[in-house]
């Protein structure tokens, strides 16, 4: 299993509304990099309340600070005062933040999320009118809920292998065997990587 060694660690939050394929991500992202991936829901649904789910989060987040590794985060990104905090958070620990903008249509979401159980309708609903897309000042890199994960991970990398052109390149090469390059583009705003 390879680690993913950057010049400089980024803290990763995962957005897109609920079946959009974050946790999916998440974790094989998690698996095949050996990267921490802090899933704040988890924490919620093991904790008595709120308020011992907030402080067990922050001490989750402050050890990971500790290690300056790289790591995923995903909950509590749907509107964009929160991700401006996580942003803050990150810079203010040595990180670079980076949002991962899972998008997915609503109906496929939908279904997703009413065979996982996770949500009814209505809840699905609720949540969607309580999400806040991602704008051009907070750069997110976005890939397809629909894709395979080898292709998001070839975009996420390629992203971070702007910034980081050694460690990212070896990675992608190695981890994902990939013989496709990406391009970049931009649309409304939002950061496009496409493999071709």
């Amino acid at each position: 299993m390879k680690s993913l060694h950057l010049t400089r660690p980024y803290a990763m939050m995962m957005v897109g509304i609920p079946g959009s394929g974050k946790s999916f991500f998440a974790t094989k992202f998690s698996e095949a990099f050996n990267t921490p991936y802090i899933d704040s829901l988890a924490i919620e649904r093991r904790s008595k309340d709120a308020q011992a789910a907030g402080e067990l989060l922050s001490l989750v987040m402050s050890e990971i600070a500790k290690t300056g590794q790289s790591f995923i985060y995903e909950g509590n990104s749907d509107a964009r005062v929160r991700r401006t905090e996580f942003a803050q958070w990150a810079r203010k620990h040595g990180y670079k933040p980076l949002f991962i903008w899972v998008q997915l249509d609503q109906a496929a979401a939908l279904k997703r999320t009413l065979k996982a159980k996770t949500l009814d309708t209505s809840q699905f609903n609720m949540t969607i009118g309580g999400f806040t897309a991602p704008n051009e000042h907070e750069k997110p890199v976005v890939i397809s809920g629909k894709h395979t994960f080898a292709s998001q991970a070839r975009v996420v990398l390629a992203n971070i292998g702007q910034a980081n052109r050694p460690a990212a390149t070896e990675y992608s090469r190695e981890s994902l065997n990939a013989t496709q390059r990406p391009t970049i583009s931009r649309t409304n705003g939002a950061r496009n990587i496409q493999i071709q």
